[in-house]
């Protein structure tokens, strides 16, 4: 399993690379991804039948964090359904898409992390794997759903879907932590629901009746079920490949999958079956009676869908054996049905440039085969006998004609509905009807039509009801009854399938009737209105709430921080014994002298009327406390803050250029006094605090053990390059992504227009061709610096050398790639000063927002790198390579991490500075007055 998760999340890394190269072509090889989930499910069934396969990871050990995936029967037809519609959705969409379209490459990578995601949660035996990958499934959905994110409509219904399922994970999340802390509960999903089966789980305390109702509400959200309906309809703004696998054969499957792994233990829990099975009922019916009165292909597939899962929720969810094999059933032809008809929507459209059904007529003419694949399709979905549909149908309508006829009615009246909206897709499709179609018809591509003529024979499965028996029986073990799949069962269903049959064909001949019927009744509100109402509601409490707590003035607002912090500090310190133990002030005359003079320098910052001052007065703080760290006997620390303050003056005095000299007012008298007694109050109670800390210590400090771990496990002399990349090393990634994000985002609140990520280029003419800096040939005399061009040719090589030199000894020697990479920036950040912007695009040919993900990207390998070695992720590994006549090389897979802390902040270093530099001197340079000839030219 960690084989094809592995190689799915290879395919999403390279499939950008791939669709440059290969343009649409390229979602041919990367169809072979999900095409090997299927086949390795395939190379294990006889195991997945007899004896589940499982795999683990000790993610952290010592936590107890174990990763651990189990294929059993459930879990093997999901894989192959995630698995095999993916592969053939992705051959539809190499012919789909334009050869010319947009973010191709980025659709392709997020569709196929998608699929990886699915597999993980269909397979993950640990609550919090489910999960994890769930959430992922969120947030790439929101990708997928969004693609075209210049229209309104897709990014609104991609924040629609994002924001509903996402509410309900939180829930599901608090339920499955519920549920693994209580009294008999575990947090592995097998042995979960084997104690609920086994009563060592209490199914009816009300500790376990919450938590399950809570897992039920992620269930709900996932799978579109009343009232979270109204989001999936929403999503059909995505491209149909999107349709077709997420809201058909996927992601709305997640919710249905999980309350079928559950309900064989869970069936007794009170609230259980009651809850799954009316909120199902009742998604059907309004699904279906929505789909009627549609006109948009796609919107009734949609509606079509949200009835379709109500009823596999509430077949899966009512507690029998019978029903849970026919709601397994209903999910298979449901996969394979609505995925064909949704690319056939796809085709339609292609074909025609519509998805109107009152604006196409006699297709089934013009496209004869995929009238006849539709056909099939629909026949399936509207449940008619020998297809797979009916097959699951037919074994529903037993098991409630003998358990339950008030659901039996519920369900044959939304099983009417459904006969009346498939006939009316197939109709609005193909049919001819009373008015010329005008449009053009152009052909459909083969890769396009083979997909869905594979899809739709799936709805012939159903002529093997032994074979689906053997895979929907196991699933349903533990559950009261029988399973028994077959055409005929009975009068009974045989009696209530004609009626079906009979009220359905009722439906379509009175189909004026109804459409009038409906336009009479349809609400005037919805819960589309509600859930828009809510947001602006929201918003606009959010913002009463701000406006009552914030002033909007930063001082005032540092002020409240800071005294809430001296207040509660100075009431922790009264409680606590004063230690005996001497205070030492420094440790030379020199650390005074230092200290003295930094807070001096402090003083001129605070008190200063022009900006730049306060910024050098500010600076030289900061480089007195870099010595001040020297002296204490921490090199380390000291590079670090020397090399942050060189990049803080210069992000200030990027920015101050574009500000007055002058503070614009200076605060009153006693609104100095208040400031300064409030920072005067933050120092004395961080020092006292700090020294009570320190000398109240009664155990031995960490410290003294960190050098020997350093060294045997970190394999590394420096102490404090080992703590970030070994000992704290997830903490480091975990900085690294905040890092990104923030930078990323801080940086794009300079650019008035979309960000292309690459830094200005200079028009070949206005460039020096063969000089050392040709961008400064762009620059106007008055702006160019001999001296600092003369320097810059002599630092930027030393300085990046330098760079390098300190990522390669900072495991062992001060240094480091955060330090390296800070000091890499500060030589293109010379380049910049000397040259202008061009000279920075020329320096730097690679976008900013690639370096930042880059690195990001070899952090994590390097995370990952021990697991070749058999390590744990994050374990600092010893590698020992022999060159040959070059010698042997030693380095540790930490070394990997530090690399890519070394690449982020070069990345992050030139995004500043391509935001607060380069783009401002665009938007300088733009906003200058034309000069006065110029204007009578």
């Amino acid at each position: 399993m960690f084989f094809v998760l592995g190689l799915h999340l290879l395919a999403a890394i390279c499939a950008p690379l791939l669709v440059r190269w290969w343009g649409r072509q390229a979602f041919l090889p990367l169809a072979l991804a999900p095409l090997s989930a299927v086949g390795w499910a395939l190379a294990h069934t006889q195991q997945a039948f007899h004896q589940p396969v499982v795999e683990q990871l000790n993610w952290v050990p010592a936590l107890g964090l174990t990763v651990a995936f189990r294929l059993d029967v459930l879990s093997w037809l999901m894989m192959l359904i995630v698995g095999g519609v993916g592969a053939l959705v992705m051959v539809y969409a190499s012919r789909y898409f334009a050869p010319d379209a947009r973010s191709l490459g980025r659709f392709a990578g997020v569709f196929v992390a998608f699929a990886g995601s699915m597999l993980g949660l269909v397979t993950a035996d640990h609550t919090m794997a489910v999960y994890m990958f769930w959430e992922f499934t969120t947030v790439l959905s929101y990708l997928l759903i969004g693609h075209h994110h210049q229209r309104g409509p897709a990014r609104a219904a991609a924040r629609q879907a994002i924001l509903v399922t996402t509410s309900g994970a939180l829930a599901m999340f608090a339920g499955l932590v519920m549920l693994g802390l209580a009294p008999g509960g575990s947090f592995r999903l097998s042995e979960l629901v084997a104690n609920a089966q086994s009563g060592v789980l209490a199914t009816h305390s009300p500790l376990v009746v919450t938590a399950a109702v809570l897992v039920l509400i992620g269930a709900l959200t996932k799978s579109a079920q009343f009232p979270f309906h109204f989001w999936l309809p929403g999503a059909m703004a995505a491209p149909t490949p999107v349709s077709a696998y997420l809201h058909a054969a996927a992601m709305v499957k997640a919710g249905v999958y999980l309350v079928a792994r559950l309900t064989p233990g869970f069936a007794e829990v009170p609230l259980w079956s009651p809850v799954v099975v009316t909120f199902g009922l009742i998604t059907m019916l309004i699904g279906s009676y929505r789909a009627l009165r549609q006109y948009d292909l796609k919107l009734i597939l949609a509606f079509g869908t949200v009835s379709q899962l109500g009823l596999m929720m509430a077949a899966v969810g009512f507690g029998t054996q019978e029903a849970m094999a026919a709601g397994l059933v209903l999910l298979v032809a449901h996969s394979l049905f609505k995925s064909a008809l949704f690319l056939t929507v796809g085709a339609v459209e292609s074909s025609t440039g519509t998805r109107d059904l009152r604006e196409l007529s006699g297709l089934w003419r013009h496209k004869p085969v995929l009238a006849i694949g539709a056909g099939v399709a629909a026949l399936s979905m509207a449940g008619l006998p020998l297809t797979t549909g009916y097959l699951g149908k037919e074994a529903l309508l037993t098991d409630l004609l003998h358990r339950s006829w008030p659901v039996l009615v519920i369900v044959v009246l939304g099983a009417m509905l459904t006969l009346a909206y498939s006939w009316r897709f197939w109709w609005g499709a193909f049919a001819t009807k009373r008015l010329r179609m005008e449009r053009p018809i152009q052909p459909v591509s083969p890769m396009m039509r083979v997909p869905i003529l594979l899809l739709a024979a799936g709805a012939l499965l159903g002529l093997a009801p032994g074979w689906l028996e053997l895979v929907a029986a196991p699933p349903a073990q533990g559950l009261p009854g029988s399973v028994h799949l077959a055409w005929w069962s009975g009068w009974g269903p045989g009696l209530a399938t004609l009626l079906i049959v009979a009220g359905g064909l009722a439906l379509i001949l009175n189909r004026p009737k109804v459409a009038r019927w409906q336009r009479q009744l349809a609400p005037r509100g919805g819960l589309v209105r509600v859930y828009t109402w809510s947001l602006v509601e929201l918003e606009l409490v959010a913002a009463q709430v701000t406006s009552l707590l914030h002033r909007g003035s930063l001082p005032g607002e540092l002020s409240t921080i800071f005294v809430t912090m001296v207040v509660l500090a100075a009431v922790a310190l009264t409680r606590v014994d004063v230690p005996s133990q001497p205070v030492v002030l420094w440790d030379s005359p020199v650390q005074a002298a230092l200290v003295v003079l930094a807070i001096g320098a402090a003083l001129i910052a605070a008190r200063s009327l022009r900006r730049m001052k306060a910024v050098l007065a500010l600076a030289a703080t900061g480089m007195l406390i870099t010595l001040l760290f020297a002296t204490q006997g921490a090199p380390d620390l000291a590079l670090t803050q020397l090399v942050v303050e060189a990049v803080s003056i210069v992000v200030f005095v990027l920015v101050l250029r574009n500000l007055p000299p002058y503070f614009s007012k200076r605060p009153l008298s006693l609104s100095r006094w208040w400031r300064g007694l409030v920072g005067a109050s933050v120092g004395v109670v961080v020092a006292v605090g700090g020294w009570v800390a320190a000398a109240s210590r009664i155990h031995e400090p960490v410290s003294n053990l960190m050098p020997e771990e350093a060294l045997g496990f970190g394999n590394g002399q420096n102490v404090v390059n080992v703590i970030l990349v070994d000992m704290r090393a997830w903490d480091t990634v975990g900085e690294l992504s905040v890092l990104l994000v923030t930078a990323t985002g801080v940086a794009s609140l300079i650019y008035l227009k979309s960000r292309s990520g690459q830094i200005d280029k200079a028009p070949p003419a206005a460039l020096a061709e063969g000089q050392y800096l040709p961008g400064a040939a762009a620059l106007k005399p008055q702006d160019r610096s001999l001296v600092l061009e003369v320097a810059t040719r002599v630092l930027f090589p030393a300085m990046l050398v330098l760079s390098i030199w300190l990522l390669l000894v900072g495991h062992n020697n001060p240094g480091g790639g955060f330090a390296g990479g800070v000091v890499a920036g500060l030589a293109f950040v010379l380049r910049y000063l000397a040259g202008g912007r061009f000279e920075l695009g020329e320096a730097m040919p690679f976008p900013a927002g690639r370096l930042l993900g880059f690195g990001l990207f070899v952090a994590a390998a390097g995370g990952a790198a021990p697991l070749l070695f058999g390590n744990a992720v994050l374990q600092s590994t010893p590698v020992d390579l022999t060159l040959g006549p070059l010698g042997d090389l030693h380095f540790t897979t930490a070394m990997i991490l530090d690399i890519g802390v070394y690449l982020l902040v070069i990345g992050l270093v030139i995004d500043l500075v391509s935001a607060l530099g380069a783009e401002i001197d665009r938007h300088n340079e733009a906003s200058r007055p034309v000069p006065l000839e110029r204007r009578i030219l």
